[in-house]
C-alpha cells in the first residue's frame, strides 16, 4: 500500500510535535503530502437562560486560540517545505477525536501519525485519551508515537505528574 497523504494532529506540545518529527522522518522514503491539523475544542459555560452558551469573552478566548494556532501552524509549514516536504495545514474547531477522524476521512489520509500524552488513571478516566478514540474509530491505519520516543530515536525517562 503506498501512503500518499498522512495526517498529524498537534496541540503544539512537545509531544506532538515529537510525533510531527516523527512523521516528517517517516515520510522521506514515499515523499507522501503532510497534513498538519490543530484542533481548537470550544469551551462552553453553564447560564439560567442557554446552559451552553458561548459568552462574548469566551469567543474573544477562541478567536485568539485560532490566530495563535495559525501562526503556529505557518511556522510548521513553512519549516516542513525548506525541508522539502508537500504539506497543507488545517485549522478546525470541535472535539479533538472526532475532528481527526473527521478530517482523516475527508483528506483521504491513507495513515494517522498521533503522539499519546500518557495519561494514567483518574485523568485517563476523566479526560479519555485522544489517541485512544482515534485509533478505535478511525477508517485508516493510526500510528501513535509514546511520549519517550524523541525525534532522535532515542528515548527519554516519561515524567510522573
Amino acid at each position: 500500500m503506498a501512503i500518499k497523504r498522512i495526517l498529524i494532529p498537534v496541540d503544539f506540545s512537545d509531544d506532538s510535535l515529537n510525533a510531527l518529527a516523527y512523521a516528517r522522518d517517516f515520510a522521506v522514503a514515499a515523499s507522501p503530502e503532510l497534513v498538519v491539523l490543530h484542533v481548537i475544542e470550544p469551551v462552553y459555560y453553564a447560564s439560567p437562560t442557554d446552559l451552553y452558551a458561548t459568552s462574548p469573552n469566551l469567543a474573544l478566548l477562541l478567536e485568539e486560540q485560532r490566530k495563535a494556532g495559525k501562526e503556529q501552524l505557518g511556522r510548521i509549514a513553512a519549516d516542513l517545505e525548506k525541508k522539502g516536504h508537500r504539506v497543507r495545514t488545517l485549522l478546525k474547531t470541535g472535539s479533538p477525536a472526532q475532528v481527526i477522524v473527521d478530517t482523516a476521512k475527508a483528506a483521504k489520509a491513507d495513515l494517522v501519525i498521533v503522539s499519546t500524552h500518557g495519561r494514567t488513571g483518574l485523568a485517563h478516566m476523566v479526560m479519555g485519551s485522544v489517541a485512544e478514540k482515534v485509533v478505535r474509530t478511525a477508517a485508516c491505519p493510526v500510528l501513535t508515537v509514546r511520549r519517550t520516543v524523541l525525534k532522535s530515536g532515542k528515548k527519554k525517562r516519561a515524567r510522573r505528574k
